[in-house]
């Protein structure tokens, strides 16, 4: 039996490039979908991003511009989307298929600031970061491991752990789908564009 997840983060209150993903996983038989944080920030279709998320049973985990949509909105505290954001977990673990997964939005053990960045602003791998990395999380109890937050896009063997960062669905224009117990995972573009492996504001102003 195989088990598919879809993987989605970092929509950043854009619903489009969402609803996009969430199309690709309903046609290719998605089971579960995960989303790695980040529901708010940037844009601002919070509500209709939030109501696609629930409307798909996603399992989604908090992220740094969650917290600080929070923190900027004490007045909104009983808020549809107030409760939405407060109440998302800042990991996930589940079992599936005898795979141990393990979800958080930056680093492990629960962090929403830093991140794992393994490539360069041109999307190409950098050795030394996956060393370290490799190093960091040797002792982490997992086989898959998910993160987002760097706005990378990235599937490594690091040691024993596979690290899977699908990407922001609106900035890298990804989004992934993990087959288990077999682990293979593949990479859908999104809204016609190419995937950018890497993308960051400084880049991002340079070239426009």
């Amino acid at each position: 039996m195989t088990t598919k997840l879809g993987l989605v983060s970092d929509v950043h209150a854009k619903s489009g490039p969402l609803g996009e993903a969430l199309s690709i996983f309903r046609r290719e038989n998605v089971d579960t979908i995960i989303c790695a944080g980040d529901i708010a920030g940037y844009f601002d279709e919070l509500e209709p991003t939030i109501d696609l998320l629930v409307e798909h049973k996603c399992s989604t985990i908090v992220g740094n511009h969650d917290q600080a949509y929070l923190a900027a909105h004490p007045d909104e505290v009983d808020s549809r989307l107030h409760r939405f954001l407060s109440a998302l977990p800042e990991t996930l673990e589940v079992e599936i298929e005898g795979r141990r997964i393990y979800v958080v939005h930056a680093h492990p053990p629960a962090s929403q600031h830093g991140g794992i960045k393994l490539l360069d602003v041109d999307g190409q791998l950098i050795d030394e970061a996956k060393n370290h990395w490799r190093q960091v999380l040797q002792e982490l109890d997992c086989d898959v491991l998910i993160v987002g937050h760097t706005h990378q896009v990235f599937v490594e063997q690091l040691g024993q752990v596979l690290v899977v960062n699908p990407g922001s669905t609106q900035f890298n224009h990804s989004c992934m789908i993990l087959t288990l117990p077999d682990m293979r995972v593949e990479t859908y573009a999104l809204e016609g564009k190419p995937v950018l492996k890497s993308w960051n504001w400084g880049k991002f102003i340079q070239n426009h």
